[in-house]
């Protein structure tokens, strides 16, 4: 099979490709263009909180910014306010409620900062508008509900920030429900008594429930009580690469009853069981070593050292390739059917495979989809039509719950 190779947003047809191949090429452009494609979940504003990244200006490491969304033919983005786990008490939880708030401040910054080329979205409808004007949709996540501690009130304050969907956890169990990575085993046995009412009070107001991170149990209790289709913002499926964090076939046949909907996370361990990497794992190792302990870095030191490692992941990782993406993709139609499927890169969070590496590169999804016989509709429905559905299922029922 003829493939493709993107540099830095181009395509550049391999010698020996025929004109089909050409207009492969051609048929992604012109799709990317008529759409709204959608990645439901990066975690770029770390960057912007700790080093003064600025979305408008095009960067040599890291995965996403304006200029190569432009690229790349992404038209919104879900950025998301990603706070790690740790201690549960009164005291943490204000510190990471005001951590929180800064990072929405810094992503509200950012943006008013590039008016001119992008615009904080709400609602689908406000996506489909800054779309048709132009520009770039930035909606915002809230990745791990942790910030939100045991006050229930800071979800409304975090929706009227912007937050569209919540992901309950991330890799270690909190206050809402259990993690599918938490060394440790089940903490509640899926959603806590708490979490059972942060699941409510989202449906009243609108938001979300991302089911990605969450144990199996925790997304079956997620499934029996949401009376809205939930997301699973950035997963794979686990036919095909047995991480935990993946979606089993009978937790995609309970997401299709609920009307939900799976965005495929391109992180490469996710996609292919990796394979041993002692040299990497070397480098890593000795670049850690080399700065010693990251929460006592500055904001400069932090941001050298998140360039390097991406240098050397990129020079060494054997990642997982677009046709894998794919793959997985494939596997998601054929078990529950198309409309059930979309992308959630978790770029600046790991995600990234051959040939995918950047927003920049976006279309060479795209290009594999075609080359498989997807349609221009099914295409649609995979970069945000699906998540725009979901997205307005969750507004109509808030209205009425």
């Amino acid at each position: 099979m003829k493939t493709f190779l993107a540099v830095t947003g181009s395509f550049l047809l391999l010698s020996g490709c025929s004109s089909s191949e050409e207009q492969l090429v051609k048929n992604a452009e012109k799709i990317h263009n008529d759409i709204l494609t959608v990645d439901t979940h990066c975690d770029t504003p770390m960057n912007m909180v700790e080093s003064g990244f600025d979305l408008g200006q095009r960067h040599d490491f890291g995965c996403v910014d304006f200029p190569r969304m432009k690229e790349g033919g992404l038209w919104a983005e879900f950025f998301a306010v990603f706070i790690g786990q740790g201690l549960r008490n009164d005291s943490a939880y204000n510190l990471v409620y005001k951590d929180a708030l800064n990072v929405f401040d810094a992503i509200h910054k950012n943006i008013d900062k590039n008016s001119s080329v992008a615009e904080i979205a709400y609602t689908p409808d406000d996506a489909y508008r800054i779309k048709k004007e132009g520009k770039i949709a930035a909606f915002i996540g809230l990745e791990n509900g942790y910030p939100v501690g045991k006050d229930i009130t800071r979800l409304k304050q975090f929706s009227d920030l912007g937050a569209r969907y919540i992901t309950l956890c991330h890799s270690l169990n909190n206050d809402i429900c259990d993690s599918s990575t938490d060394p440790k085993g089940p903490e509640h046995n899926g959603l806590s008594e708490f979490g059972i009412e942060v699941v409510k009070e989202m449906n009243r107001l609108g938001m979300m429930v991302d089911v990605s991170h969450i144990s199996d149990k925790s997304f079956y209790d997620v499934i029996k009580i949401s009376k809205v289709p939930v997301i699973a913002s950035h997963s794979s499926c686990r036919s095909l690469c047995s991480s935990p964090r993946n979606l089993t076939d009978d937790m995609l046949l309970a997401l299709k009853n609920n009307g939900g909907v799976i965005q495929i996370c391109i992180l490469s361990d996710y996609i292919k069981t990796p394979e041993p990497n002692p040299e990497l794992d070397a480098m890593i190792k000795e670049l850690r070593s080399s700065y010693g302990d990251f929460n006592k870095l500055t904001a400069d030191q932090k941001k050298s050292y998140r360039a390097e490692r991406w240098k050397i992941q990129e020079k060494y990782k054997k990642l997982a390739t677009v046709q894998d993406v794919v793959d997985h993709i494939d596997h998601v139609v054929q078990v529950i059917g198309i409309n059930y499927v979309g992308i959630g890169t978790d770029f600046d969070g790991g995600g990234g495979v051959d040939g995918c590496r950047s927003v920049a590169q976006m279309k060479n999804i795209t290009i594999e989809l075609l080359r498989r016989g997807y349609s221009k509709s099914d295409i649609e429905k995979i970069w945000g039509g699906n998540i725009m559905r979901v997205f307005r299922e969750a507004e109509k029922i808030s209205d009425n719950v």
